[in-house]
């Protein structure tokens, strides 16, 4: 199991869902983004990180079992690269993960987990990308206003 701290793995989990709305904002279809090699390609990379953080949240319990389908779809697409199905990564990107977000800061809440220190690391680690900041910024917040 991974030493680095759970918490790392769940801003992880936050920066890269805000990338993927980032990158397919401009997309009115699964057809259009998968044509868009850039970012089919980035987006295929930030889905690996947020199933590879899941698995590790799952490693410790802090997610329902119900979060492992994000795990199995993780390995389809690392391990199957030219049969993946633009269609269901759509649906994932467009319906499946403003739930989960809406679920992740639903435990955070529930669990009492302080993200402060995991924000803190990434905003050192991504001093220069104005994107993430702004990510940490709201993710903040929604630490900060726990804490209140």
């Amino acid at each position: 199991m991974s030493k680095r701290e759970i918490t790392l793995y769940i801003v992880d989990i936050f920066i890269a869902i805000d990338k993927l709305e980032s990158y397919t904002q401009p997309f009115e279809s699964a057809e259009a983004l998968l044509y868009s090699d850039i970012h089919w390609d980035a987006s295929i990379r930030e889905l690996e990180i947020i199933g590879e953080a899941t698995k590790m949240l799952l490693n410790h319990q802090l997610l329902d079992t119900q979060y492992r389908r994000i795990v199995d779809f993780r390995n389809q697409i690392s391990h199957g690269y030219f049969g993946i199905d633009a269609t269901i990564v759509w649906n994932i990107l467009k319906e499946k993960l403003p739930n989960y977000k809406r679920d992740l800061q639903k435990t955070i809440e529930e669990q009492n987990i302080d993200l402060t220190h995991a924000i803190t690391h990434a905003k050192h680690e991504f001093q220069h990308k104005e994107n993430i900041l702004k990510t940490l910024k709201k993710l903040s917040k929604l630490t900060t206003n726990r804490i209140k």
